[in-house]
């Protein structure tokens, strides 16, 4: 659709210009304006093709560059200025009109070889560890506060770019995920409500720039995926709102199209142009920026016709709760997307317990890919927050994920959202003082590398970030003076790029069997351990956690075989700012039956502390 409506550079009779194409039905005039007609609505009528409900307009010698918004005359007779709703570019905000630009004209790509890797791949048999971010508040030029906010307090996509790629490359990411960078006037939202579907947010530069930031990335092995919302957008008088005068783009019932959550308006999806609206917004990323993914945001609030709401009894046609229009729209947008794309990462961020958000359509399913385990998330964010004294009646909380690990391919997330609105930030919410706030941590990131599923880390979380997210502000960049800051960024480095390097750990995440429980009914010394498996029989990795402050020597586990093991990672090592409390030696098995295994070994653990353990089937094994 994009290819048809909003402003295209085209040359008709001989006479360069600016075509103009708007989807307005229920208008009763329209004219184009801007600064070319001193926003004159008497100068430039468009004309209707009423069994379209389109609105068309050549304007010769009009450039790229060109601002404009549309005037649009309601049924009422009111007048209304409205930014176009495919624009490429648009005004840097507070500024809200549109920008002829022209999208398709040539960049010169440089990731050939990455998009080729990335079509071989099995999305679900490789690492994938992920670094969230904010582009507007990772680095900046100045707080809000010091300095005036006329666009300048931000990095160019470029200048993020030169800074971005070296830290992902050295703490060990292997993708990015940006919150949304579709056009939207308000900071304080994020990107979570938008305007401007097609239009990457000019915050921090031009689309060429946001190229350049996605082809650097892909040059050194990076993935970009991009937070999405097809949901719902923002109300301002200027978006999606009421464009025509009538509910438009949102559903005509308040009870549907008005969302009191967010203050926003939701996609009415029943309509064929608004569902091809979205899919061709997707579509556009995928095929213009090179994105390998998006993450569809608040995907329940899609699917339920009274999520996080008060129930008036809304039903759909069979007398359900969903909305059927939804389910369509999310499984045809999967399906166009894997049609054009190879493996490209389609993740939902869903809630609820939605059956088969992750299996494809031909089975029933929704066709993403990749789910957020909020369960997972929620959990195990309140267990850490309990003083290790009060944890042993919560005990389930630590292995209730396991009994449906297997049901979605999961991402482990541990989001931005966790980190705003008095939650508090990650190192804060750990129980315990400030050493053993830390330890806590490395032991909990210990613990999420080793649980089956995909990882994703909010930016500040690999710095011990005491302060929540602040979106008007960059990270704390100067705790790194600080040694536990800076050990813990040398720790999420090094647990990254193990967590890459050990095919058990990600090879059979989506599979039952890649884990095996040791031992999780310990709940009154609250310690773990599990197995993680590869495909390989002999690559398998025996992983440790102690929840408590107690250290344990030569404390039995259980393994299945009569080999020697060795230690590989333990998250007390003193370069990582913990005690050094660590099993230097080479561990020899005991003949001797534990934990349903027919042999066992002795371990010294740690007070807070997770441990990896390899077998040696030959001398190569080295931590």
């Amino acid at each position: 659709m994009y290819r048809e409506f909003g402003s295209h550079l085209k040359t008709i009779d001989g006479i360069s210009g600016v075509l103009f194409n708007l989807w307005a039905p229920n208008a009763v005039t329209v004219s184009v304006v801007g600064e070319f007609n001193n926003w004159c609505g008497k100068s430039h009528y468009m004309c209707k093709d009423s069994k379209r409900g389109v609105w068309s307009l050549f304007i010769p010698n009009l450039t790229e560059g060109t601002i404009y918004k549309y005037m649009i005359a309601g049924k009422n007779q009111n007048i209304f200025l409205k930014s176009d709703p495919f624009a490429f570019f648009s005004e840097v905000r507070p500024n809200t009109a549109s920008i002829v630009y022209n999208p398709f004209k040539p960049f010169e790509w440089e990731d050939s070889e990455w998009l080729e890797k990335r079509a071989q791949e099995n999305n679900q048999e490789k690492a994938i560890s992920i670094y969230e971010i904010h582009l507007g508040s990772w680095k900046r030029n100045y707080n809000r506060g010091s300095g005036p906010e006329d666009g300048n307090e931000f990095l160019n996509y470029r200048q993020i770019a030169d800074k971005l790629v070296p830290y992902i490359l050295e703490t060990g990411f292997t993708h990015i995920e940006i919150l949304p960078l579709t056009e939207h006037p308000l900071d304080a939202s994020w990107g979570y409500q938008g305007v401007g579907y097609f239009s990457i947010t000019s915050r921090y530069g031009t689309p060429e720039d946001f190229k350049y930031l996605v082809n650097q990335c892909h040059k050194s092995g990076i993935g970009v995926i991009l937070d999405w919302v097809p949901g719902h957008f923002c109300k301002d008088d200027h978006g999606l709102y009421r464009f025509d005068g009538t509910p438009l783009f949102e559903y005509e019932n308040k009870l549907l199209g008005e969302n009191p959550v967010w203050g926003t308006a939701n996609f009415d999806l029943t309509k064929p142009f608004v569902k091809n609206f979205l899919i061709s917004s997707a579509t556009f990323l995928f095929e213009h920026f090179h994105i390998d993914g998006i993450r569809a945001d608040a995907v329940s609030n899609l699917l339920y016709l009274e999520y996080a709401r008060d129930t008036v009894g809304l039903k759909n046609s069979l007398g359900g709760n969903t909305k059927l229009e939804a389910i369509d729209f999310l499984k045809t947008l999967n399906e166009t997307i894997f049609k054009l794309y190879k493996n490209p990462l389609m993740i939902a961020e869903e809630a609820t317990s939605w059956p088969m958000v992750t299996s494809p359509t031909y089975e029933g399913g929704l066709g993403f890919n990749f789910k957020w385990n909020m369960g997972w998330m929620n959990d195990m964010l309140r267990y850490m927050s309990l003083p290790p004294c009060e944890r042993e009646k919560y005990h389930n909380l630590l292995t209730f994920s396991l009994m449906y690990a297997f049901s979605e391919n999961f991402i482990l997330s541990l989001s931005h959202d966790e980190v705003v609105h008095g939650k508090k930030s990650l190192l804060d919410k750990m129980s315990g003082d400030y050493i053993q706030k830390f330890d806590s941590l490395r032991m909990f990131y210990a613990f999420m590398i080793g649980h089956p599923g995909k990882k994703l880390l909010f930016m500040g979380g690999e710095i011990g970030q005491f302060i929540e997210w602040r979106y008007y502000e960059e990270l704390e960049w100067k705790l790194l003076k600080y040694p536990q800051h800076d050990s813990l960024k040398t720790y999420v480095s090094h647990l990254n790029n193990f967590y890459k390097s050990q095919n058990c750990l990600w090879e059979l995440d989506s599979s039952p069997e890649g884990f095996e429980w040791i031992n999780h009914k310990n709940h009154s010394q609250k310690i773990i351990s599990f197995l993680r498996k590869g495909k390989n029989p002999d690559d398998f990795i025996l992983v440790v956690c102690n929840f408590t402050k107690n250290e344990y020597i030569n404390h039995r586990i259980g393994v299945p075989r009569m080999v020697e093991y060795m230690e590989v990672l333990n998250s007390d090592t003193d370069i990582f700012g913990g005690g050094n409390h660590v099993n230097p030696e080479i561990i020899k098995p005991l003949n001797r039956e534990l934990d349903g295994h027919p042999f066992s070994i002795p371990v010294n653990v740690a007070p807070l502390c997770t441990l990896f353990l390899k077998p040696i089937f030959n001398k190569k094994v080295t931590p």
